[in-house]
This record gives C-alpha cells, structure tokens and sequence, in this order.
C-alpha cells in the first residue's frame, strides 16, 4: 500500500492530481475493509487462570514455595461456598419432590453451570469454583446414571465402589456410560471455565468407566483383579500429573495446579491396592507391618523426589496400622497406650520430615542423572 506521505509528494510534483490521489486513498480503503471481511470471526476469548499461589506471593522466602496452591483469594470465598451449598441443596430438595431423581440431579447440573458463569468465569473465586466443579462431575454422574440404570438394576456404583463384591448388584454398563458422559462434560467445563482441579475429575470419571467396563465384560471377576485396575489407573493418572509437573518446573502457571489435583487422585489409588495386600482380617504380623512400612518408605523417597506430599499423605493411616502392630508386638506401648504413641510417633516423623524436606531432597536428587533432574519439579532445591 503506498504511504501517505508518497501520496502527498505525488500531488506536490504534478504526478497526480489532488482528487486521484484521494481515489486512491478511497480504492486502498476500500480493499483494506473487503480483505478484513474474509478473515474469520476471532475465537471466543480465553478467562484468565484461577492464579496460582507461586505467582501470586511476591517475598523471596515464598516465592518458591513447595505445594503452593491458592484454595481461598479472601473470607468471601467462604463466604459464597455456603451461599452455593444452600441454594444448590434447597434446590435439588425442592425438584426432589415434583420430579424423578435424575430430574433432581439435572436441576443441580444447570445451576452449578450457571452459577460458575458469574463466580469462576467473571469473579475468578477460587474455593466456589472448586466446589462448583465438583457438584457439577457428581450431578452429572448421578443424573446420566439415573437416565440409563434398568428399573430392575441394583444399587448405585457410589454406593458399593469401596466394596468390591458390591458390584454383583450394580449396572455395569449404566456406571460406564455415566463415567465417560462426566469425562466429556468435564472436558468441555474445562474448555468454558480452565479451573484446575477439572482435568483430575474428567480422570476420576474415567478411571470409574474403566472398571465398570471390567465389570461389564466379565461380571466374576474377583477383588485381586479390581485392585489391580485401581491401582493401573493410579499409575495412569500419576503419569499424567508428572507430564504437567515436568512441563512446568518452576510451578508458575495453571499446570502446577491441574498437576496437584492429579497427584491428589493418584496417590490414593496406588496406595491403596498396593498396602492391602498386605491387610487382612485377622490381626496384622510383623513381617506385613514391616512391609508396609517398607512400602511407605519407598512413597517417600517418590515424594521427595517429585516434592509432592500427596503420596505420603495417602498412606499415612497405613503407616500408622503397622507402627501400631510393631509396637504391639515389641512391647514398646502397652495396650492403653498404643494409639497415643503411634500418633506421637507419627506426628514426630511428620515433623522432622517437614524441617528437613529440602536438605533430604538435596540429596536424593544429586544421585539422579542431571539430565532427569533438571526436568523435575525443583522450587528452591539446587539442582547444581
């Protein structure tokens, strides 16, 4: 496009009259507009991120803080988390009474989604759009459940998860096509919304789906094969959280979020399979309390590595089982006294690890190779 000033020499030197050079001007306009015309319209604009706590604290002594995690922007948070649990129950107890219970559960889907379009998309309220995402996954799950479970099905699958021999009773096939509706309903919540903790709801709703699919294809399956596809998911989800830890190692974006509640889901679905094997009903031995203290130790050393607590947090009732087996068993605490000495042992453990997390990382993580390192998550650990 010739310039302005081109356009005004031209005129000064005879080259064009003033009356073609404003036709030009009016012909390069008018292109210009035409040209902007074909482009396609411009993509819905992305909210801002819920902010994390790394980049929100500005002193140097928590610029880098370990697990920072932003649950609570003020007392308002608090404040509209009640307002929310009280106008949602209210709600869904009123539709109780003049509709089915998927019709109930439906209420509950539009208003959470409704009112996470006021307090996360425009007020970016951290603790509302948590619980708001969360009443939203469940109101989905139960409201799909309740539209494609046979009126001859049995119970619920939330009813009997923790019980494997409770899903004899269940719909297999409605508990998965109910998780793999709340996984795409998470996944476009989290396309409208980006609040962290959706991507590790959208992976609890499939890890649902992928043992009622067992379930579905083979109903006798026994609780061994259940804990063995409890605790693949586990490691499914836990690599999933690792991809975002490592692709944001100084933990200051959204990633160190979403990567936090993955941890959170991950760590109870590997604890668990993995320790009661070593339960049973009778009275916990030494040898298994030995192990699953042995377990727990490799949990930490993990958790220091990745500096994530989650982990650690997960097994610590089992940890707690078997110290309180060993102390039985060595004597160290008389009956009356072995609760009290296991969590005082416990809490001192919690304690002395807390103090040293970093020095004792330090270490650990000078005996990895550099190169593996270097990618891990390393708020104010020296990596040289």
């Amino acid at each position: 496009m010739i310039s302005e000033t081109a356009l005004d020499h031209a005129v000064e030197r005879a080259v064009l009259s003033a009356a073609q050079a404003e036709e030009l001007r009016a012909l390069a306009r008018a292109e210009l507009e035409a040209a902007r015309a074909k482009l396609p319209p411009p993509p819905p604009p992305i909210p801002p991120p819920i902010p994390a706590s790394v980049a929100a604290v500005t002193s140097d002594a928590n610029a880098f803080d370990d697990e920072s995690l932003r649950f609570i922007t003020s007392f308002a948070d608090i404040f509209v988390t009640l307002g929310i649990a009280l106008f949602c129950g209210a709600a869904a107890d009123i539709a109780s009474h003049y509709a089915s219970d998927p019709a109930k559960w439906g209420v509950v889907v539009v208003l959470a989604w409704g009112l996470a379009e006021f307090f996360t998309r425009r007020r970016r309220m951290a603790l509302p759009s948590i619980v708001l995402l969360l009443l939203f996954a469940i109101a989905i799950f139960k409201f799909v459940l309740g539209l494609v479970t046979p009126d001859n099905a049995g119970s619920y699958l939330v009813r009997h998860f923790q019980y494997f021999e409770g899903w004899a009773d269940i719909d297999s096939r409605s508990a998965l096509i109910a998780g793999l509706a709340t996984a795409a309903f998470a996944a476009l919540h989290y396309w409208r919304f980006r609040v962290p903790i959706t991507i590790a709801a959208g992976a609890g709703a499939l890890c649902i789906a992928l043992v009622a699919s067992a379930h579905w294809i083979d109903p006798s399956l026994g609780p061994n094969v259940y804990s063995s596809l409890l605790l693949l998911c586990g490691i499914g989800v836990f690599a999933l959280a690792m991809y975002f830890d490592m692709s944001d190692p100084t933990r200051q974006t959204r990633r160190t979020d979403i990567a936090f509640w993955l941890h959170l889901l991950a760590a109870p679905l590997i604890v668990h399979p993995l320790i009661t094997a070593y339960l049973h009903h009778e009275m916990l031995g030494p040898r298994a309390a030995v192990g699953i203290l042995g377990i727990f130790l490799i949990f930490g050393i993990i958790s220091l590595v990745i500096d994530r607590r989650a982990l650690l947090v997960s097994g610590l009732t089992y940890a707690g089982i078997a110290l309180s087996a060993l102390l039985r068993e060595t004597g160290f605490a008389s009956l009356a006294g072995l609760t009290s000495a296991t969590l005082l042992a416990l809490g001192l453990f919690i304690l002395l690890l807390s103090a040293g997390w970093q020095p004792l990382r330090n270490a650990i993580l000078r005996l990895l190779p550099s190169a593996l390192t270097q990618r891990l998550p390393h708020p104010r650990t020296r990596l040289t």
